[in-house]
C-alpha cells in the first residue's frame, strides 16, 4: 500500500478551479485504481504552514544550544518537523496548483520550505547536496489562463520548472505534469481545454 499526498494551493474547490477540476478527476482516478493506498489531501489554505521567520532561526538556534523555546517558538518548530516528518514518509505527490505571476501562490512555497530539511529530505556530502527520496513519484498539475508551456512565454513560466527543480534536488526520480492552458485567452475554447485535460489527468492517474 502506498502514502499519496495530495497538495492543492488554491483557495477555491473544483467548482471553481480549473486546476482543482482537472486535479479531482486525476486522484478519484487514481482512487478508483489504487483502491488500498492511503490518500491524505493537504489543503494548503487550510493547513498550518509557518514561513520560515525570527521565530524559526531563533527555536533553531535554542535547540542546538540547549536553551529553552519560548510557546510560540515551539510550536512553529514543531510544525515545521510534522510537515517534513510527513512529506518523506509519503510514496508519492501530487501538487495542484494555479499559475500566479509565472508561478504559483506563496503558501506552496512555505511549504516546500517546511519539507526541503537537510538529512531528511536531502544530506550534504563533500561531493555536494545529494536527494534522499529516491524512491518516490511526484505530479503536478498547474492551471493558466494563457499559454506557457510552448510559444513565446514559455521561458515565462516558474511554477513547473521550479518544482522539477526541487523534485531533483530531493532525488525523486519521476516528475511528470499536465498544464491546464489558454482558457481565458480563448474564452470560447474553454470547455474543450478544461475537458481535454481533465481526460489527460485520468490516463496519467493510471500509471501514476
Amino acid at each position: 500500500m502506498a502514502k499519496v499526498l495530495y497538495i492543492t494551493a488554491h483557495p477555491h474547490d473544483e467548482t471553481a478551479s480549473y486546476s482543482m477540476r482537472v486535479g479531482k478527476a486525476f486522484i478519484d482516478t487514481y482512487k478508483e485504481m489504487n483502491a488500498g493506498d492511503e490518500i491524505i489531501h493537504i489543503d494548503l489554505y487550510r493547513e498550518d504552514i509557518p514561513h520560515i521567520d525570527a521565530d524559526i532561526f531563533s527555536g533553531w538556534g535554542k535547540l542546538q544550544s540547549g536553551d529553552e523555546l519560548s510557546e510560540e517558538e515551539k510550536r512553529k518548530v514543531e510544525r515545521l518537523g510534522e510537515l517534513s516528518d510527513q512529506f518523506i514518509s509519503a510514496d508519492k505527490y501530487v501538487f495542484v496548483t494555479p499559475m500566479w505571476n509565472f508561478s504559483f501562490p506563496p503558501v506552496m512555497k512555505a511549504y516546500i520550505d517546511s519539507v526541503a530539511v537537510a538529512g531528511k529530505a536531502f544530506k550534504y556530502t563533500e561531493q555536494g547536496p545529494i536527494g534522499l527520496l529516491t524512491d518516490k513519484k511526484a505530479f503536478h498539475i498547474q492551471a493558466c489562463g494563457g499559454i506557457y508551456s510552448e510559444g513565446p512565454a514559455a521561458g515565462m513560466e516558474m511554477g513547473h520548472r521550479y518544482l522539477n527543480i526541487v523534485m531533483q534536488f530531493f532525488g525523486v526520480p519521476s516528475f511528470d505534469g499536465i498544464f491546464v492552458e489558454g482558457h481565458a485567452a480563448n474564452p470560447d475554447q474553454a470547455d474543450e481545454i478544461r475537458e481535454h485535460a481533465i481526460a489527460r489527468a485520468k490516463d496519467a492517474a493510471q500509471t501514476f
